[in-house]
């Protein structure tokens, strides 16, 4: 219970710091998003009107008083309005979630499919032609910006071939292949390193030494003693990448159209939302520190050693 409580008040630290210094940033941004705002409707606009729609805004008013005014609505779940969409902050994000959400599932499905069998392989023939071609391949696959691969993945499969679309406004499950396959290919080089690293690790522990010793087969000893042994390495980081997904990938979002949380922050930028940018900010961060609690959470369950140090 004190690990929970510890963890709780650090999460609350953290979250009250990452939204005063985003706050203040969004303060000290040049520009006038009143003016940016009234001007994209082709409108002429008199200092009158600006004064009127900053006060409408609370854009008027000290720092400290817009930025308490802001805490207290998002405690009671009100992140303002967004001035672009004239919709809640809380409406646009859920609606860039729900994309978002769907592209991070499929995503982690294909990192799984494509990184464990090739780690697991590239491990066990250990500086065998299978193992120095798994390497190359991953060195290769995380040298290349997931934009670039995207495009290449766009013009061949979607232009030249024709099998998927180049741009999907809505949520569609022949959209969602490219960005997903795109996102797997940067994501899955890195955890195939760290799967062949984590068995290389387990393969020369005692324990398998011994059950070789008892006669178990290598397909035994592999699939019940050494990877239930190295999960926990490979929740770490598959909870990092989940709360990098859901964070919205903007470039991936914006090259391949995709309607996500990303690609909304993007166009908040662009537009100088502030509302809207403020509330993606705060989004990131309580996606990453839950899918973090949630993890730690887990270890407890997985590993026993921990579970006992919790209790002593």
């Amino acid at each position: 219970m004190n690990r929970l409580t510890h963890r709780l008040l650090q999460m609350l630290v953290t979250l009250i710091g990452v939204s005063f210094l985003t706050f203040c940033l969004t303060y000290l941004a040049p520009g006038d998003p009143v003016a940016m705002l009234l001007e994209s409707a082709d409108t002429i606009i008199s200092e009158e009107v600006l004064e009127k729609t900053r006060h409408e805004l609370g854009l008027d008013q000290p720092f400290l008083v817009q930025y308490a005014n802001w805490v207290g609505g998002v405690l009671h779940g009100d992140m303002g309005m967004s001035y672009s969409a004239k919709k809640p902050v809380m409406e646009k994000l859920s609606e860039g979630f729900a994309g978002t959400l769907l592209l991070a599932l499929v995503t982690i499905i294909f990192v799984l499919i494509i990184s464990l069998p090739l780690g697991i392989w590239s491990a066990v023939r250990q500086n065998q032609l299978p193992d120095y071609f798994v390497r190359i391949c991953s060195f290769i696959g995380v040298s290349m910006p997931n934009f670039w691969l995207g495009l290449i993945l766009l013009y061949i499969f979607g232009l030249k071939l024709g099998w998927f679309p180049i741009a999907s406004s809505t949520v569609t499950a022949k959209g969602i292949i490219l960005p997903a396959i795109t996102l797997a290919i940067y994501q899955s080089t890195k955890y195939v390193r760290q799967v062949r690293t984590v068995i290389l690790d387990e393969l020369h522990q005692d324990y398998v030494i011994g059950a070789r010793a008892r006669g178990l087969s290598e397909t035994a000893i592999l699939w019940k003693h050494i990877l239930p042994n190295a999960i926990l390495p490979l929740i770490t980081l598959l909870g990092m990448s989940i709360g990098w997904l859901l964070g919205g990938v903007a470039v991936i979002e914006i090259v391949f159209s995709w309607p996500g949380i990303g690609n909304m922050a993007v166009r908040a930028i662009m537009m100088r939302d502030y509302p809207l940018i403020e509330g993606f900010v705060l989004w990131i961060a309580v996606a990453y520190m839950f899918i973090n609690f949630l993890v730690d959470l887990s270890y407890s369950y997985l590993d026993p050693r921990i579970r006992k140090g919790e209790q002593h």
